[in-house]
């Protein structure tokens, strides 16, 4: 076997640098068969390192460097439910994995096996990108931070995505009978979440001093995950909304019954002042509302769902759209939260076959339905 042994700068664990002696197998004599076509393969390998373009890498470790400068230094200035999601999959999925490795030892060709071996044990899409995504951010903070010399997680593939199932929204009528079965507050919140379109940790962190019932308005400037509170999801997010009478109903209702209503006081708590927690009213009250009023179980975000969806089929600018629901991309406003129900779709025929075939009776006039 033809052998390559060089020398290379290395970053110890307590950031001196040192040189340390590097080797690596080229091939087998029987197909590299003589000492210059074995220089010329070493020259290739260390080109990089020859023309001095390549940096000195770390020696710790992924496990070290998640521990001594990810966790303390950089997942806290993320918002507070992405801390919780990336502690999480640190935990259950990156650390047991590459714990051990040394940052310069991890290859793009394992981080792609990593992902590929995640799909093929059932893991979602999403799932696994949210896994791709970190393991991105921990090393090309390496990079940044001069511990490596590149991140080994640029380039690696996603397969094609899936189809995603369809997200859940209400029509018309369901709305209406989910909002009649109601209990408070929940009632208010539906009612709140279809008319405006707020996000449930943007309902549920709306202060009395934010809500203008006079003028008919409020102000998101807040959003609450898990009893936090923290900025809105983007700069977008960050909006003024106009409230129909109904809702401005609704929380004039509310408000009689606050015994605070003080400008930080919320809108919605606990009767201690605190924060609702999202999946408790979702179980406890959003359920059982959707068994009354006869509809398949769905949760907060699909009433998001409902009130883009209702203002495309009503015809609103995707301008307004996309202002309504605080999107930063006019793309998220179209792709996502604008679905074309069955009654929409119908109607959109009829009005086309009565441009082109004035006199062909509608479906459901004739005395049987077409085969």
């Amino acid at each position: 076997m033809w052998v390559a042994r060089w020398r290379e700068d290395v970053i110890q664990p307590d950031g001196a640098v040192v040189r340390v002696l590097r080797s690596e197998t080229l091939g087998p004599v029987s197909e590299i068969t003589t000492r210059r076509e074995a220089r010329i393969l070493m020259q290739r390998r260390l080109v990089s390192l020859n023309s001095g373009q390549r940096r000195a890498e770390a020696t710790m470790t992924f496990g070290n460097f998640v521990a001594e400068h990810f966790e303390p230094d950089i997942l806290p200035t993320l918002k507070y439910a992405t801390q919780r999601i990336y502690s999480l999959i640190l935990r259950t999925h990156l650390l047991p994995r590459f714990r051990d490795c040394r940052l310069c030892d991890i290859t793009r060709a394992e981080v792609q096996q990593f992902v590929t071996r995640k799909l093929k044990d059932g893991y979602a899409w999403e799932t696994t990108n949210h896994f791709r995504t970190l393991l991105s951010k921990i090393m090309g903070t390496a990079v940044s931070w001069n511990y490596l010399a590149d991140n080994p997680v640029r380039g690696v593939k996603m397969p094609e995505r899936a189809l995603k199932r369809p997200h859940r929204f209400l029509t018309m009528d369901e709305v209406r009978r989910l909002v009649a079965v109601s209990e408070e507050p929940a009632r208010t919140i539906v009612m709140l979440a279809t008319m405006t379109g707020l996000r449930i940790g943007e309902i549920l962190a709306l202060r009395w001093g934010r809500v203008n019932l006079a003028a008919g308005t409020l102000r998101v400037e807040e959003t609450c995950y898990h009893g936090r509170f923290g900025t809105p999801k983007t700069k977008a997010s960050r909006r003024e909304l106009p409230l129909p009478s109904v809702v401005v109903q609704a929380l004039l209702s509310r408000g009689s019954r606050s015994s605070d209503k003080s400008d930080e006081a919320l809108v919605f708590c606990t009767s201690n002042g605190t924060p609702l927690a999202s999946n408790n009213l979702r179980k406890r009250q959003l359920r059982p509302a959707c068994a009354r009023a006869g509809l398949a179980p769905i949760n907060w975000h699909s009433l998001r769902h409902t009130h883009g969806t209702l203002l495309h089929e009503q015809g609103t600018p995707l301008r307004v759209a996309q202002a309504q629901l605080g999107h930063s991309h006019m793309t998220t406003t179209l792709e996502i939260y604008t679905h074309a129900s069955a009654i929409a779709q119908r109607q959109a025929v009829e009005q086309l076959q009565n441009q082109l075939f004035p006199n062909v009776p509608k479906f459901g006039e004739v005395g049987q339905r077409p085969n």
